[in-house]
C-alpha cells in the first residue's frame, strides 16, 4: 500500500491543498483541492473515490475531476460513501444548479459517476487493500477508513472530534501502525473546535489515552495561519507520542 498525500490542509493558500489521498494510483480517499494537482493522464487512472463526508473541502475535486474525465473514460468512476453523503452530493452539488449531474451524464445507463452506499464495519477489498469504514463524530455524518494490506494497517479518521466510538473501532484492530488524525484548531480555539467538531492539540492528547495501540500519528487538517501555533502546542500535548505533521506530497506506507 502506497499513499500519496495530494492535500492535507484545513484550507487553501499558496502550497496548501485540502484533503485528498491517492492510494496505489487508482483509488482516492477524499477528493479535496489536492486532486487538482494531478495531470489528466493520472486522473484517468483513478477508478474509485472513497469519501469520508460531504463537506466541500473533501469533495470539491470530485466535481472537477468528473468534468475533466467526461468523454475520456469508457467506464464509470465509482464513488463510495455513506448514504447521507451521497444524498448531499446529489442534492447540493450534482444537481444541475451548482454542477452538472454526472450521475446521469452522458446517460443514465452509462454515467460518469456510479454511487455506492457503504456501511460502517463492512469491509471492501480493492486491489489488495482492505478498506473498512468506521464511525467518527463530526458536524455531519462521517466515517474514517482503516486501510490494511500484507504490509500493515493505517487508519484515517477524516474530520472527527472526541468520541468513544472512534477509539472503540481502533481498539478492536489487532494492530495499528499509523493513525492519520486531524487537528484543525489551536487550544485557544477549543470552543470553535467543539462547535464544528474538530480536534485541538490538548483535546487530542487527552483522548489518545483511550487508544490501546501506539501508532505513529500523522497529523492533518491544520487551518491556514494556525500551523505554527498548532505545531508548538503539539510538542507539549503529544510529547509522549511519535508523530509528524503531514505535508502535501508526502508518501505513506505501513
Amino acid at each position: 500500500m502506497r499513499i500519496k498525500v495530494l492535500g492535507c490542509s484545513g484550507g487553501i493558500g499558496p502550497g496548501l491543498r485540502t484533503t485528498a489521498l491517492l492510494v496505489n494510483d487508482e483509488t482516492l480517499v477524499d477528493a479535496g483541492t489536492g486532486v487538482g494537482d494531478l495531470s489528466l493522464s493520472r486522473m484517468r487512472r483513478i477508478r474509485r473515490v472513497l469519501l469520508t463526508h460531504a463537506h466541500l473541502d473533501h469533495v470539491c475535486g470530485l466535481a472537477f475531476m468528473a468534468d475533466n474525465l467526461f468523454g475520456l473514460i469508457d467506464r464509470p468512476l465509482d464513488v463510495f460513501a455513506l448514504d447521507e453523503t451521497l444524498d448531499a452530493l446529489r442534492k447540493h452539488i450534482f444537481n444541475w444548479w451548482i454542477w452538472p449531474d454526472f450521475g446521469e451524464l452522458p446517460s443514465t445507463n452509462a454515467p460518469i459517476i456510479n454511487y455506492h452506499t457503504i456501511e460502517t464495519g463492512h469491509a471492501m477489498h480493492i486491489d489488495g487493500v482492505r478498506y473498512t469504514p468506521f464511525p467518527v463524530l463530526h458536524a455531519v455524518p462521517a466515517v474514517g477508513y482503516v486501510m490494511q494490506d500484507a504490509g500493515g494497517t493505517i487508519a484515517f479518521t477524516g474530520d472527527t472530534y472526541a468520541d468513544d466510538s472512534v477509539w472503540n473501532a481502533l481498539n478492536a484492530l489487532p494492530q495499528l501502525d499509523r493513525l492519520m488524525i486531524e487537528i484543525a484548531f489551536t487550544d485557544e480555539q477549543a470552543e470553535l473546535g467543539r462547535v464544528s467538531r474538530h480536534f485541538t492539540p490538548s483535546l487530542l492528547g487527552q483522548e489518545l489515552h483511550k487508544l490501546r495501540h501506539r501508532p505513529e500519528l500523522l497529523l492533518t487538517h491544520h487551518k491556514p495561519g494556525a500551523e505554527a501555533r498548532i505545531e508548538k502546542e503539539c510538542r507539549i500535548a503529544l510529547a509522549d507520542w511519535s508523530y509528524r505533521h503531514l505535508r502535501r506530497g508526502d508518501i505513506i506506507t505501513p
